[in-house]
């Protein structure tokens, strides 16, 4: 399948980052890192193909797709090499962008990511894309809304979870399953080893399905990374605690150095 021409926004100067979101988010996600980045970053965040303002193709869709995507915006923006960090699905998407195209990456931010999968949680993952096929995608948001954040945000932030469930709303129903699917059945573990730039590995206590021992997994087949556990945190970091991401995240980068 041809790349598509994703809609994409770029803030800031510097060296140039680019921003992946997950499964039926938004290039918006980023907006409160972007806060604390663009001084020293130029930061590009985009639509994967099929969300928010960008082309809606045929699917299936898979996880080459979603690279080759990333290297025509690369491309098309004319920046040499690039930092990128992802979050969730984009955690899977930025080291596969650097595993096809090392020459083009500086570094990888892996955030709320999974590898090293025990047959567990595979089968666990099958329940929840087998049940959405099954029900409807609507039926079963509970499941992910338990997962995505703690409950004090939960109750704290209504407007925010309402937002969240609005994007995963207005993704089609063939997108949101077949980007979920890439996620679900896509195991880093057989290349890891191979991606040789600084990497930053960071996810949350309590993420249920990219949890700390399948990032200390990630940490461990890395032959250059940094490890960050964020302590009484679900999946959904950039929307609970952008604040608590970004120092890790700006001092990783800055710690690169310029192009």
């Amino acid at each position: 399948m041809a790349a598509v021409d994703v809609s994409y926004r770029i803030e800031g100067r510097g060296p140039a980052l680019y921003l992946v979101h997950g499964i039926g988010s938004r290039k918006t996600t980023w907006d409160e890192l972007i806060d604390g980045l663009k001084d020293q970053f130029t930061c590009v965040s985009y639509d994967l193909r099929g969300h928010g303002d960008s082309p809606i193709p045929p699917t299936p869709y898979t996880l080459d797709d979603l690279v080759d995507d990333l290297e025509a915006l690369r491309q098309k923006l004319g920046h040499d090499r690039i930092h990128v960090a992802g979050h969730s699905l984009g955690g899977m998407i930025g080291p596969a962008y650097a595993h096809a195209y090392p020459e083009h990456t500086l570094s990888v931010g892996l955030l709320s990511t999974a590898a090293g999968r025990s047959e567990d949680d595979r089968a666990k993952l099958q329940a929840v894309g087998d049940a959405m096929e099954q029900n409807g995608i609507a039926e079963t948001l509970g499941t992910f809304v338990a997962r995505w954040f703690t409950d004090a945000f939960m109750a704290a932030h209504p407007d925010q979870i309402e937002a969240r469930l609005q994007q995963v709303e207005d993704t089609p129903a063939d997108v949101f399953l077949s980007v979920f699917w890439i996620y679900a059945t896509t195991e880093m573990a057989p290349w890891l080893h191979e991606i040789h730039c600084p990497c930053l590995v960071l996810t949350g206590e309590f993420d249920g399905g990219c949890n700390p021992r399948l990032n200390e997994f990630i940490h461990g087949e890395l032959p250059d990374s940094q490890l960050v556990i964020l302590e009484g945190l679900k999946h959904s970091l950039m929307i609970e605690a952008s604040d608590r991401v970004l120092p890790h995240l700006r001092e990783f980068l800055l710690e690169q150095g310029a192009d």
